[in-house]
């Protein structure tokens, strides 16, 4: 059974920054795309960052671009976003997922197909 466990969430600043973790058990990183995803209230999940282990791909939303960063370390089995710059606008419910049964960043992305997704946490930006 896939398991995803999220923690980093919080309060900030605009301006701030803050780093997102996703822990997996259930499954290894290896061939897999995994990704971040958020939802703001009243607006429907939407993609934000995806990384691919099968490719080396990534995919950022235009939104995150130059700001957020997606990372992963296969032996500890976690990914990561790292959020700099934050805006007010980045305030949502952050979700991690995986595996997708695409092998590309772009594809998981854009498809949102995963195996299983984490409970979500919180994000909020102040201005």
């Amino acid at each position: 059974e896939v398991q995803l466990v999220e923690s980093g969430g919080g309060l900030v600043q605009a301006g701030g920054s803050l780093r997102l973790s996703c822990a997996a058990s259930g499954f290894t990183f290896e061939n897999h795309a995994i990704g971040w995803f958020r939802q703001a209230p009243g607006k429907e999940r939407e993609a934000v960052s995806c990384i691919s282990s099968s490719d080396g791909s990534t995919y950022y939303a235009d939104s995150v671009k130059g700001r957020f960063t997606i990372s992963s370390d296969n032996a500890k089995n976690t990914w990561y976003l790292q959020m700099n710059s934050l805006k007010p606008e980045d305030t949502a419910v952050y979700y991690c997922a995986g595996p997708s049964i695409y092998y590309s960043a772009v594809d998981a992305c854009l498809r949102l197909d995963f195996a299983s997704w984490g409970q979500g946490t919180q994000v909020t930006v102040s201005s």
